[in-house]
């Protein structure tokens, strides 16, 4: 990890994002090549001058999670969700089909570091760190809910001991990165909190600097709490004192959780910054479209979601119905490629009342709708302060429906309908059979284990576009149920069956300054470096 300041093949920073991310660096240190090189304290600024750039930087910050968006989420984790798959075949062997594309996938390890993480460090080596730590507290909720995307990419990476050395950089345990996420969360909450009795009313040092909240501190506090429910149920399988222990200090953790659409988390566009999922649907002439998986659990619970989320199909074959594209599938087949293809469902990009990625819409980082189904995992758990299982898991619903401004009409006592089968009316060999039975009324007779499922499958149809936390739910659950991909080109380090698990770290990691410490990474991973090994939090048993 020596040089961590990698040059990214698809940089997007456009507008007043690059302006004030410049600006950041601009306090005299610079725009480094070293991660190691912003470990130098800023000087030459005045203090004035260094606090008014700083209360700009937090929002290009923000908005740098989702860097290189196309190949650092897009082309992965967007269609390992079951969520979306791109019409265009990309030269046939890629991602999709399980066939690692090095060069893509380094962007979702490498500019984190970069965009987000360096210019964090900076911030906590100047006067707000000590003047204003409520925004400090942010910055670290930042730095969290980035690095998080990370280790839950490729598993063991430097969290803590990132730009520690000039030589290399050891790699730490999901485990130890886990933990230091949760010291980092209360250290921000007990900042936030502080700050909220010492000045009610008052927004924080950031103020409309921050894209997320506009620096309400309140806010802030009640995502503290919600990232530490996320993370404790993310690592339930693997460490269940620490989840636990972790997610009753969430549920009843001064401030709150996130509860009501008015509290989601999103991050907002400036300048000629657009929506990255709008720019690689629209901008880029259709380089993604929706998903086979996801179009079949909405069209089979008759989801009043599906014309908020996708567009019907525009081919004169089938005109007017929801068809997606299945992971996998050979989009060259017969020459239709992306022309044939991107004739399918794709992403709503049109309502302005209901659109899901429309080209100004805010990026979601985290909504009151998962949050309620966090709790109904925990109440199913037992975890003390979670209540209602049934209560929980039906607010989440409610919430999420409100959030796309849609009624539920009867949906809550839907005890019938479940996942359609697919079909790829242009080649059959992409055809699958429904995969789960699971309905959406909540069944207080069911087993846990089904009833997780029921509270997974719903809650993966409510964090909708958010692709990342929808996989690593995916892997951590088994739920929702998801087709298999139609082709697997990974040579046999994927089973089909099993689906992929992770991303090979970048072959960088290999020539660089940290070659010596890549093969210690491997064993904390405890398996090869490929697609199919598990992570540390991605236990291999039943969840009950």
């Amino acid at each position: 990890m020596k040089t961590i300041y990698h040059k990214s093949s698809n940089n997007r920073i456009k507008g007043l994002s690059a302006v004030l991310l410049a600006s950041l660096m601009a306090l005299n240190f610079g725009c480094t090549k070293n991660f190691e090189d912003f470990n130098t304290n800023p000087n030459s600024l005045s203090s004035e001058q260094s606090e008014a750039l700083l209360k700009s930087a937090i929002g290009p910050i923000e908005q740098e999670i989702f860097h290189n968006y196309q190949i650092a989420q897009n082309l992965s984790a967007d269609a390992f969700s079951g969520y979306m798959m791109a019409p265009n075949p990309f030269g046939g062997i890629n991602n999709m089909n399980y066939s690692l594309n090095n060069g893509w996938n380094s962007a979702g390890f490498n500019d984190q570091y970069n965009y987000v993480m360096a210019p964090i460090s900076k911030i906590g080596q100047s006067v707000v760190k000590t003047k204003s730590p409520e925004a400090w507290g942010i910055s670290l909720l930042v730095q969290v809910m980035a690095m998080s995307r990370v280790t839950d990419k490729f598993g063991p990476i430097p969290y803590t001991t990132a730009g520690s050395s000039l030589v290399s950089t050891p790699y730490e345990s999901q485990k130890a990165v886990y933990n230091a996420f949760f010291k980092h969360i209360d250290t921000a909450a007990n900042n936030l909190q502080a700050y909220i009795s010492a000045n009610p009313g008052k927004t924080s040092f950031f103020g409309v600097g921050d894209l997320v909240y506009a620096g309400d501190p309140v806010k802030w506090l009640k995502l503290a709490n919600s990232l530490r429910l996320r993370l404790a149920l993310r690592i339930v399988k693997a460490d269940p004192t620490t989840a636990k222990l972790q997610g009753e200090k969430a549920l009843s953790a001064p401030g709150g959780l996130l509860s009501t659409v008015a509290d989601n988390a999103a991050v907002a566009q400036s300048g000629t910054r657009d929506n990255d999922l709008w720019v690689v649907t629209v901008a880029y002439d259709g380089d993604n479209g929706l998903g086979a998986a996801l179009q079949t659990y909405l069209v089979g619970y008759n989801d009043p979601r599906l014309p908020v989320y996708a567009t019907p199909a525009k081919d004169p074959l089938f005109a007017g119905q929801y068809i997606g594209i299945r992971s996998g599938a050979n989009t060259t087949f017969s020459g239709l490629g992306k022309p044939g293809y991107k004739t399918y469902s794709s992403l709503n990009s049109t309502d302005p009342a209901k659109s899901v990625i429309g080209q100004k819409a805010p990026q979601i980082l985290m909504t009151a709708a998962e949050v309620w189904f966090l709790k109904a995992e925990a109440a199913l758990r037992g975890w003390t302060g979670s209540g209602d299982a049934q209560t929980n898991y039906e607010t989440g619903i409610t919430t999420s429906f409100q959030q796309w401004n849609v009624s539920a009409g009867s949906y809550l006592a839907d005890a019938t309908n479940t996942q359609t089968a697919y079909t790829d009316p242009k080649n059959p060999a992409n055809n699958a059979a429904a995969v789960s039975t699971i309905t959406i009324k909540w069944d207080p007779t069911a087993t846990n284990e089904q009833n997780l499922e029921r509270i997974i499958t719903q809650k993966w149809l409510a964090i909708f576009p958010d692709g990342q936390e929808a996989w690593s739910e995916y892997r951590r659950t088994g739920y929702p149920k998801l087709f298999t991909v139609a082709n697997n080109n990974s040579g046999g380090t994927i089973n089909t069956q099993t689906q992929i698990r992770r991303l090979p770290y970048p072959s960088t990691e290999y020539g660089n300054g940290n070659k010596d410490e890549i093969p210690k990474a491997i064993v904390l991973l405890g398996g090869p470096d490929n697609g199919g090994t598990r992570l540390w939090w991605d236990v291999n048993k039943a969840n009950f």
